[in-house]
């Protein structure tokens, strides 16, 4: 048995209207918008009642402790440095502007690294021209060998070693 279909010449063939309906469709848009509405009205009271629940049973601090803001959860900027780090960011731009002029400070100033140990650090321009002055420290070229008492000891123990020559007759 073959299942194919031939439609000679059908002119009432149509699509069937009863399937694909738009008023169903926008009822379900419509109570999916209602829904999301509610849901967030919901999730908006909880957590409300939450924060003041949360408020209410909060610890009471030792009176010892100054108490400086009604709220604990407030910081003052002062506060901050109490906290260990690392340390949320509270004004990204400023705190970067702030470490980069450091560095540019550092990079184009005169300062100890370590001055028991007498190391300074001098501006970079300054480090570039002594760089293109004097050059870059080099190693000694492959089969040089650099001058050290041992390596001048040798060829002076060499030549006063008299163990291998002949011997000269008596």
């Amino acid at each position: 048995m073959t299942d194919d279909i031939h439609v000679d010449g059908h002119n009432d063939a149509e699509f069937e209207r009863q399937d694909l309906a738009s008023r169903p469709i926008l009822l379900f848009l419509l109570a999916l918008i209602i829904g999301c509405g509610v849901v967030a009205l919901v999730l908006r009271g909880m957590y409300s009642y939450l924060d003041s629940y949360a408020n209410h049973h909060e610890p009471v601090q030792s009176p010892l402790v100054q108490q400086t803001t009604a709220n604990t959860r407030i910081t003052v900027p002062g506060d901050i440095k109490k906290f260990p780090q690392p340390r949320l960011e509270t004004d990204e731009r400023r705190e970067i502007n702030d470490f980069r002029e450091q560095e540019e400070e550092t990079l184009n100033s005169y300062g100890w690294v370590d001055q028991q140990a007498a190391v300074v650090r001098i501006p970079i321009d300054r480090a570039i021209q002594l760089i293109a002055e004097r050059g870059l420290p080099t190693r000694p070229q492959s089969g040089a060998v650099p001058p050290s008492d041992v390596n001048t000891a040798k060829p002076a123990a060499k030549r006063s070693d008299k163990s291998n020559a002949p011997s000269k007759p008596k």
